[in-house]
């Protein structure tokens, strides 16, 4: 068995970082203390000389002390610097100073792009200085980085921002703001996000007149890169110039990595099969390219060693070119490596290669590690190479030009499965066949024929043009297929994240069952005297060096134990597989309920969402939130993937959870703000029935959701006052509102036949949920008049007072038009939980209402000071918790 030092110091500094990165305090000790008792135990069982040992121990500590001395550092100045607190900053209108050190995008009317700051001055509200400028000030927030978003005002000023580039000093004014925390548990945390760019301010401005640019007259760092942006804004024109627009886009991405107009529908469709990798410059791009100018090289007469030396060269200049993502320096600098290897005749072995890529990229920058970008370049590059030689003898029954294709797919499929349910939380049954059949026709034909039209395009435009046709019939090709594979709604299945422990498990299992399998299959492949010949080798007396490392008693161990493994490989191949089907299975399934059942209020802005989850496993979704737009924009400020809470948040939060379906989604009326999440959830997760107030609105997306839920075969129900429904025996949702109507439909009616109403807040669906004995009441954007009359049909039957109520959760978002006293008398809840938007426009939660919900002593919970709200209901009690702490209290609490 081989050693390979760098690789297991790169392995031992990982585990260092990534035990920092999870741990903190006496919990990061307890972790660096298990992983040097791993280590030690080693040394004991005589495996690993102590120099070694010592020196691994060391990469580990190494790791985890550098970064946490990141993390100390990784602060932001400007509270210090300018003397307020986080808070007061946060909101202030500032004057900043600063050089631009990345790309400047624009979509739509906003311009992204990040500063590097030479000074900042905190600003008036009549726009003069609030301090003065200062020589120690500008000292202490010089180097800081801030991510700037410009709103264009008008359609001339993207003439004005298109000048902006790399490398530019800016004078600006706009506000500070903190980046956007996750609001709902599972949820994409911006600031996070943005700390691992070592960022930790938006400054948002209105207006490119607002911005003055002075373009650099000296030579810096940022030079080379600001040239680079300028070729490859060439190079991305060229291609628009050769292309039509959806071609273009899925062009740039392909050829120099630059993703920005990629369609959103392509990008959709690649996705769902797992074909996103094929659009981001990776090893396959840099191997095609290092191979053809070796070919040329060679053609042109070269010596080995020039031929080696100028790729060497020509290397980082096509990273450069491609955007430099994670994936694509990876490649660079395996690359690289490699062809300095070959040069001095040194470090050949792939693994050596793939760990001096990763320490050098995690030494430069160690928050590359929780890039997803990195980690499945490198988890893929370096599965491939551990698992390809243990696949290969299982297919040896396939054609050798097949055995490679297949044995590189399957293991590519298996090795990043872990991490693409983890962090897309869907996985296609036909992806495997997807990338046998789409990778080798995109890289080993699109890819050449549009970079070869890209080169041709100024030097013969003719054959340009041809080439360009050609490449656009098989992208069609290619995006026919992709769509029609796509139809196949069934292949597709929605994982919830997993933990750490199961991924590790996952791959302990899958190399063991291939591992195996492959001696198992050589087993029976060899002749049977090979077999006795090897058996005396665990019998012998071999000398025993116990502080040489791995010398001939590993070897002799090594062989011991494949003698014995081939013996009981049969068996062996049972659990594993048993195992692993197992563990599939156990991550497939969603959380257990063990009897409780679980209701939450979600965050989703102005709106409202709350997903119910039944004792025995039902998912009910009440409402879908949306994003409310106000009048048609101008074709200019329209974005190329407007934020929309459906796609963007409620959808991701659901999949997050592994909800494989929804038994039921109840749409208490056709309000935006209720309905318009819900076509994005329509699209993406298989629903049983949709259960609304029996009305329609005559709005485009309002019928464009129902007609989804037509296609996809969803029964429509109409609900109204008296209906119940059981999920299980321990939950009942008894419909207290609307009022039944005639013309209500049962089943799933035809639209024309379902009557419009235009102002839906009435007729509001409102239900009572009975739950493990616990009652909550759902009301939707009801008014004040339903309120009563359900109060007052309830007084007619003798009813004086209802059942106490354990949550109610309030209506219309706290608006002053529901929630009236009589309603509050009637149901006496003990807590009511309110969903409304931070800083709303409306002014929700009205004062008044938050009054009479105070003198009812009713506990009030609110998402846009709170978060996510998630109560756990057994029959002893409902826990709460909740996702922020800016109500002054803890984040759990139990009734």
């Amino acid at each position: 068995m081989k050693i390979r030092p760098l690789l297991s110091f790169t392995v031992c500094w990982v585990a260092g970082s990534a035990a920092a990165c999870l741990c903190s305090g006496s919990g990061l000790l307890l972790a660096w203390a298990g992983l040097i008792f791993l280590l030690m135990s080693l040394m004991v069982w005589g495996t690993m000389s102590w120099k070694y040992i010592a020196a691994l121990c060391l990469s580990i500590s190494l790791a985890a002390g550098y970064w946490e001395w990141n993390e100390v550092h990784n602060v932001s100045v400007l509270p210090d610097a300018l003397g307020r607190s986080v808070v007061e900053l946060n909101g202030s209108p500032v004057e900043a100073r600063g050089t631009i050190v990345s790309v400047v995008e624009r979509d739509g009317d906003r311009v992204d792009f990040i500063m590097k700051l030479s000074h900042m001055n905190l600003l008036a509200e009549d726009d003069e200085k609030a301090s003065d400028p200062m020589d120690e000030q500008d000292k202490r927030v010089q180097g800081e980085l801030i991510a700037v978003q410009i709103k264009l005002l008008a359609e001339q000023e993207i003439a004005l921002a298109a000048e902006w580039r790399r490398g530019d000093e800016l004078l600006l004014s706009g506000v500070l703001e903190e980046p956007a925390v996750a609001r709902n548990f599972g949820g994409f945390d911006y600031r996070t996000y943005l700390h691992t760019k070592k960022i930790h301010w938006l400054l948002k401005g209105q207006g490119a007149e607002n911005v003055r640019a002075t373009v650099p007259d000296s030579w810096s760092s940022l030079t080379i890169l600001r040239l680079n942006d300028s070729v490859r804004k060439v190079l991305g024109a060229e291609l628009d110039r050769l292309f039509q627009q959806r071609h273009s886009g899925y062009m740039k991405g392909l050829i120099i990595g630059m993703q920005d107009d990629l369609d959103p529908d392509t990008f959709k469709e690649f996705s769902q099969l797992g074909l996103t990798h094929i659009l981001a410059i990776s090893g396959m791009h840099v191997a095609v390219y290092v191979g053809v100018l070796l070919f040329l090289f060679r053609r042109l007469r070269m010596t080995k060693e020039t031929a080696l030396t100028v790729t060497l060269v020509l290397v980082p200049v096509y990273v450069l070119l491609s955007g430099a993502g994670p994936s694509i320096v990876r490649a660079g600098l395996m690359s690289m490596i490699a062809l300095l290897a070959a040069r001095v005749g040194m470090l050949k072995d792939g693994l050596n290669i793939l760990a001096a890529s990763a320490l050098v990229m995690l030494i430069w920058n160690p928050y590359m590690l929780l890039s997803v970008s990195f980690q499945l370049s490198f988890l893929v590059t370096l599965g491939l190479m551990v698992y390809v030689p243990l696949m290969n003898p299982l297919l040896s029954a396939l054609p050798r030009w097949l055995k490679s294709a297949v044995s590189v797919t399957l293991v590519a499929q298996l090795v990043s499965f872990p991490l693409t349910i983890y962090y897309f939380n869907q996985f296609s049954l036909l992806s495997l066949v997807a990338n046998l059949v789409f990778v080798p026709v995109i890289t080993f034909v699109v890819l050449p024929l549009g970079t070869l039209a890209l080169l041709l395009g100024r030097l013969w435009g003719g054959g340009a043009n041809v080439l360009a046709h050609i490449t656009e019939l098989l992208n069609n090709f290619t995006f026919y297929a992709v769509e029609w594979i796509n139809g196949f709604t069934g292949g597709v299945l929605i994982w919830r994240s997993p933990s750490l422990l199961w991924i590790g498990v996952y791959y302990v299992l899958l190399y063991g069952l291939l591992y195996v399998a492959k001696v198992r299959k050589e087993a029976h492949s060899a002749p049977q005297y090979m077999e006795d010949e090897t058996r005396p080798l665990a019998e012998v007396g071999l000398p025993v060096n116990r502080h040489g490392g791995f010398g001939r008693v590993a070897n002799a161990q090594f062989a011991f134990g494949t003698s014995m493994v081939g013996r009981w490989s049969g068996t062996i191949v049972l659990l594993s597989v048993v195992g692993l089907g197992m563990l599939l299975y156990r991550g497939y399934q969603s959380d257990g309920q063990t009897g409780r059942g679980t209701i939450s209020y979600l965050d989703i802005g102005q709106g409202d969402s709350i997903f119910i989850t039944t004792p025995s496993g039902a998912h009910i979704l009440v409402d879908g939130g949306g994003t409310s737009s106000f009048g048609q924009k101008e074709e200019w400020r329209v974005r190329r993937s407007p934020f929309e809470v459906g796609a963007k948040v409620l959808v991701p939060l659901l999949k997050k959870r592994g909800i494989h379906r929804l038994d039921a989604i109840i749409l208490t009326h056709g309000d935006q703000d209720h309905a318009g999440g819900l076509q994005a959830v329509l699209e993406e997760i298989p629903v049983s029935a949709l259960l609304f107030n029996g009305t329609l609105v005559d709005r485009e997306p309002y019928m464009e959701m129902m007609r989804t839920a037509l296609e996809r075969d969803v029964q429509l129900y109409a609900v109204h006052q008296g209906m119940t429904l059981s999920p299980d025996d321990e939950t009942e949702l008894s419909f207290l509102w609307p009022e039944g109507r005639d013309e209500g439909a049962a089943g799933t009616p035809p639209l024309v036949d379902i009557p419009l109403l235009e102002e839906q807040n009435h007729d509001s669906v409102a239900f009572r949920l009975k739950m493990n004995g616990r009652d909550f009441l759902f009301t939707g954007d009801m008014d004040l008049e339903a309120e009563e009359e359900i109060v007052q049909l309830a007084r007619q039957k003798g009813i004086s007072a209802g059942p106490a109520i354990d949550v109610l959760k309030v209506a219309h978002h706290g608006s002053k038009t529901s929630t009236g006293e009589a309603w509050l008398e009637f149901w006496q809840p003990a807590a009511a939980v309110i969903s409304a938007g931070v800083n709303n426009l409306y002014g929700h939660p009205n004062a008044e209402v938050l009054e009479r919900l105070q003198d009812s002593r009713a506990v009030i919970f609110r998402t846009d000071q709170q978060g996510e709200i998630q109560m756990r209901v057994r029959a002893e009690g409902i826990a709460v918790r909740y996702k922020l702490w800016e109500a002054g209290e803890g984040g759990d609490r139990r009734r």
